[in-house]
């Protein structure tokens, strides 16, 4: 097991310790801080710890670090960190949340601090969302494949349509059409107000009893009125409320009118908190809040949401309609340069909002030219892992795959913007070429077509799942194919690399093997017993002078055998019993169950080092000295717990002998989770050894033999 600086610490070394920490979340593919002071951040050195994949300065001492598809567990990590907890436990530098907020927005005036908030708040209104809309449009994928089989028409009425049609679509349906309530949901997180505050007022349009103001008997009686409205194609009902008109709309899939409501309503809930006496604000705040908003957001911020909603993408489609080549163009040619600055949120809102709306016949026309700036994006990723190949670059190979199989399979192109295209300089002109080309077939198939672009119905991740969402498949298949293929023929025909960048890297990569093949014999000699005798065995001449290999660890030294003591009080159970397959198949290693008996104090087996150790004190992984690496779980799933229970006495990097207490576990805390307490003791390193063998009894005593393991033979 590494000793070394793990990512997660040193990105938080790197952008100034938990003290210089704001705010700190994370999107799809980035970790995102708001800081006290960014100005001394180093980018380069940011960009050279392992696993981070680019930097991006922003404005307003706000700071992002590209990470990709690993970026939940690394914030988690982070956030586990000690010094994280205490920094949170803790007032920091003594200023008051007040006082911290009103000093960040004195050193950001003059700058785009508020341009920067504005699209983080679109970001994280949207970005927990990005999962569920990509799995409903792979159902939506799903049907469109069965009716160009002719199996299905999904363009039929309700009444036309099969139960299980129905069924089917009432799956994906729940996204978009409750996507505003979901939007609520995370807008007010992000502004620090109840969420389910902003969640009810915004369902509240979405309720039965709302929609029945737009029910045929009403329009009969005469209380609801209706005119037919060009300009959005369609009937728009009004309604009178004590005498004030009330325009009814559809809200189902709106995504403009959540996002005003619950900026006005942050406002408003704050106002209300400093207002109201703090022993009755539960009650009274939401009340207060409902009583005001809810009018405000039906008489006013619905409509008005609609209209702007609407009116941006009634524009766009008379773009698409009577410049289909340029607006085809355009989009694929702009969103290279909007992703690496967030600023292609709106772009998705007015996705969403055309998919929404009667005016663009419930049909987006953005995601078709969109899909060649990511074809072109994997194209020239699928270049690079061609040259990676081809150099023997093994990093660079690793980072093109992931990327690659993350864009075709997920849409997703972040991995491969800041892992590699933002990166080399000559990949994004190529890039462009592509972007280009497959933006130009789409226009000039349009209008030889006479058809309105490539639509879709649905939000859908622009992948090689997806292709059959869009309309019409084959000229959207061909475009995307196009915009891949123009990239991917100019990085490969070109290179991505100038002639000294990839002299360098060779050269980088040479000295790297030299170093790989030095430093490989010790850890061939852990992996492998018997390579470790024989480097043992075997001097190393070096000039004139003799060296001999370090000698194995003890518990290493071929045909030994090792004992390790039970670090609890406890009654044995075998490892294939242990109720959780991780550990039961032997994945993380050969060991044995223990469930605790007694007061629960887990202690070291033998003297080593501590190389695990979170904070939640739940497992401990120890590197003994004689070779052994040890995990000691402690109850199962009881990560979940953070920290609740568990009394930690060690941290990660402690030296700890033998018998020395690890942590002093609240058994009942455990009970009343409802999480078994069974304890697994594994050997991680297992493939070091002949075998590994229980040979405690039915019960053991802390101290006693539990574990025995043996070394092959020479």
């Amino acid at each position: 097991m590494a000793t070394t600086t793990s990512t997660p610490e040193a990105i938080l070394d790197a952008v100034g310790g938990a003290e210089n920490i704001i705010h700190f979340t994370h999107c799809a593919t980035r970790l995102r801080f708001e800081l006290k002071d960014a100005s001394g951040i180093d980018k380069a050195a940011v960009e050279a710890i392992p696993g981070v994949m680019g930097a991006v300065p922003q404005s307003g001492d706000r700071y992002q670090i590209v990470i990709g598809g690993a970026v939940q567990s690394v914030y988690d990590e982070i956030n586990g960190l000690p010094s994280m907890k205490s920094q949170s436990d803790s007032s920091g530098s003594g200023q008051s949340d007040a006082d911290v907020k009103a000093a960040a927005r004195a050193k950001a005036r003059g700058k785009n601090a508020y341009v920067d908030a504005f699209f983080e708040y679109l970001s994280d209104s949207f970005r927990p969302l990005l999962p569920v809309l990509l799995g409903a449009s792979l159902i939506i994928a799903g049907e469109a494949i069965f009716e160009a089989f002719h199996l299905i028409d999904t363009h039929a009425t309700n009444e036309q349509k099969p139960v299980a049609l129905l069924f089917v679509d009432s799956m994906y349906r729940s996204v978009f059409y409750f996507l505003p309530i979901m939007v609520a949901y995370n807008a007010s997180k992000k502004l620090k107000i109840d969420p389910w505050v902003g969640t009810a007022i915004m369902a509240a349009l979405l309720t039965p009893e709302y929609i029945f103001l737009s029910d045929d008997k009403l329009k009969a009686k005469g209380v609801t009125e209706c005119v037919h409205n060009a300009a959005v194609n369609s009937d728009l009902c009004t309604v009178h409320i004590a005498g004030v008109p009330l325009q009814l709309n559809d809200y189902g899939g709106q995504v403009f009118v959540p996002l005003m409501m619950v900026a006005i309503l942050a406002v408003v809930y704050r106002g209300l908190v400093r207002i109201v006496p703090s022993n009755v604000q539960m009650v009274f705040v939401p009340f207060l809040s409902f009583i005001i908003m809810m009018p405000v957001t039906a008489f006013l911020i619905g409509p008005l949401g609609v209209w702007i909603g609407t009116g941006l993408g009634t524009a766009l489609f008379w773009l698409n309609s009577h410049a289909p080549i340029v607006f085809a163009i355009l989009i694929p040619m702009v969103y290279p340069f909007l992703v690496p600055l967030g600023l292609h949120w709106p772009l998705n809102a007015l996705m969403l909002a055309n998919i929404a709306s009667e005016a663009t016949h419930h049909t987006d026309f953005i995601q078709g030219p969109m899909g060649a700036w990511n074809f072109a994006c994997f194209g020239a990723t699928a270049a690079v892992l061609v040259w990676s190949v081809r150099d023997k670059d093994n990093e660079m190979r690793q980072t093109a795959t992931g990327a690659l199989f993350a864009g075709l399979l997920g849409g997703i192109s972040e991995p491969s913007l800041y892992g590699i295209h933002l990166r080399f300089k000559r990949i994004y002109p190529f890039m462009l070429v592509g972007c280009a080309v497959g933006g130009l077939v789409q226009g000039i198939g349009s209008m030889l077509g006479g058809i309105e672009g490539v639509t879709t119905k649905t939000f859908a991740f622009t992948s090689l799942l997806t292709i059959p969402v869009f309309n019409p498949i084959w000229l959207y298949g061909i475009a995307v194919a196009a915009a891949f293929a123009t990239s991917f023929f100019l990085i490969v025909t070109f290179g991505y690399r100038t002639k000294e960048e990839r002299a360098e890297a060779l050269a980088a990569a040479g000295i790297n093997k030299a170093d790989n093949a030095t430093a490989s014999a010790p850890a061939e000699a852990a992996e492998d017993p018997k390579a470790g005798a024989a480097a043992a065995a075997a001097p190393v001449e070096e000039g004139d002078r003799t060296a001999k290999a370090p000698t194995p660890k003890p518990a290493l030294v071929p045909g030994a055998v090792t004992e390790i003591a039970s670090p609890l009080k406890a009654t044995t159970m075998e490892l294939d019993k242990v109720p959780d397959p991780v550990f039961s198949s032997g994945a993380v290693g050969q060991g044995v169950g223990l469930e605790p008996q007694g007061d629960i104090v887990v202690t070291a087996p033998a003297d080593g080092t501590v190389v695990v150790a979170p904070s939640s004190g739940h497992a401990f992984g120890i590197t003994l000295d004689s070779g052994v690496e040890i995990l000691i779980h402690v109850g199962l799933d009881t990560v979940n717990l953070e920290g609740r229970g568990f009394d930690v006495k060690v941290s990660q990097g402690d030296r700890v002998n033998e018998g020395q207490e690890l942590v002093r576990v609240d058994r009942s805390v455990i009970e009343q989770a409802g999480y078994p307490l069974t304890t697994p003791v594994l050997v991680t390193n297992t493939a070091s050894f002949a075998s590994v063998e229980v040979v405690g009894g039915d019960s053991v005593e802390p101290g006693q033999a539990l574990i025995k393991v043996t070394a092959p033979e020479a």
